[in-house]
């Protein structure tokens, strides 16, 4: 089987890139490396560092040469612009990578036949939702940029299996983490975020009062699903959640407990929320402070009852399993920096 892995010197698509090699794929690896980091490719028992190829998805010819031959099965497309401020600050990139990258892909795998086209989506897309669990079917239409590009390219990716006849399975992640989870990112992810601060020693800022629920999937269970749903046909959704949500105060205390350490966390105003990005709160039409607002307090719990009864997946790993193993691999990587990072 050979499997197109695009975004594969990211977080979620080494560790995909990592499970498909230990399962004897022939893999293409590409990435445009704006967000992918070359130590994202190495593991104990293989370094991929010298079979990426540095490509951007929107690159029409680069990815009709990658697949021209035809004997490509499966593309997952992984590579995007997920951090919520930088698709706000850049609203025409992100939508030119999430959305037109994904149309490119779409366009090439039809014409030089591949099997099927496995997509990274979002369950942000359910950020205007009040009824809980959410479910595949039925959601209000988001409002930042970011879950509408995935929006949007979840329309165009039916659009092409309406039309065409392709396979195409769109899996809308929870909040991922693992190793690899990117602790160094101008705004890292929370898990990321509060391990780091843990790790040197200094006190976390959180948001509103660290109530606000979220649910989490642990990166070795979403491949899991992402690999089960290659049978399906057609056009299909799929949530990939643990079917759970925790606290930020529950995260941080298990991450604590943990580490062995013991420092309380300040909280800080929402309006505060983005302040890396001042930009957006520039201009004629700064953002609004009730956007920030309801996207730190928001509540996500996804329901995965679906994919449970389509493709017989069910979650393995706890949250204090995930975490252990989370910490570990991101503190080795801190005392790896060079004087650290700070």
């Amino acid at each position: 089987m050979k499997v197109l892995i695009t975004g594969a010197a990211g977080f979620i698509g080494s560790q995909l890139a990592h499970r498909l090699w230990q399962n004897e794929c022939s893999l293409i690896l590409i990435d445009n490396f704006s967000y992918g980091k070359h130590d994202n490719l190495i593991f104990t028992d293989h370094d991929f560092t010298d079979e990426i190829i540095q490509m951007d998805i929107r690159n029409k010819d680069g990815i009709a040469s990658l697949l021209k031959a035809g004997d490509v099965d499966y593309i997952y497309n992984i590579a995007g612009i997920a951090p919520l401020p930088d698709c706000q600050l850049n609203p025409v990139e992100a939508v030119d990578v999430n959305l037109n990258g994904l149309v490119n892909i779409l366009e090439n795998a039809r014409r030089f036949g591949v099997k099927k086209v496995i997509q990274a989506s979002t369950n942000a897309m359910y950020e205007n939702e009040t009824d809980f669990p959410t479910y595949e079917n039925s959601f209000k239409q988001p409002t930042l940029i970011y879950p509408n590009t995935k929006y949007c390219a979840e329309r165009f990716a039916q659009s092409f299996c309406d039309t065409y006849g392709m396979n195409v399975t769109c899996l809308r992640f929870a909040n991922v983490y693992g190793p690899h989870i990117d602790c160094l990112r101008k705004q890292p992810p929370f898990v990321a975020y509060m391990i780091r601060e843990l790790f040197y020693d200094r006190t976390p800022v959180f948001h509103s009062n660290g109530e606000q629920r979220r649910d989490y999937i642990y990166v070795d269970d979403l491949i899991d699903l992402a690999i089960a749903v290659q049978t399906s046909e057609g056009f299909d959704c799929v949530n990939v959640s643990s079917n759970k949500n925790y606290s930020v105060n529950e995260m941080y205390q298990l991450a604590q407990k943990i580490m062995g350490k013991h420092i309380e966390a300040e909280y800080a105003s929402d309006a505060h929320y983005w302040e890396k990005y001042p930009e957006l709160y520039k201009g004629k039409y700064p953002i609004k402070a009730s956007i920030l607002n309801h996207e730190i307090n928001k509540y996500s719990l996804c329901d995965n009852s679906y994919a449970k009864r389509k493709y017989c997946w069910i979650p393995k790993v706890s949250m204090e399993e995930g975490l252990r193993l989370v910490i570990a691999n991101e503190c080795e990587l801190l005392k790896k920096i060079n004087g650290g990072w700070k």
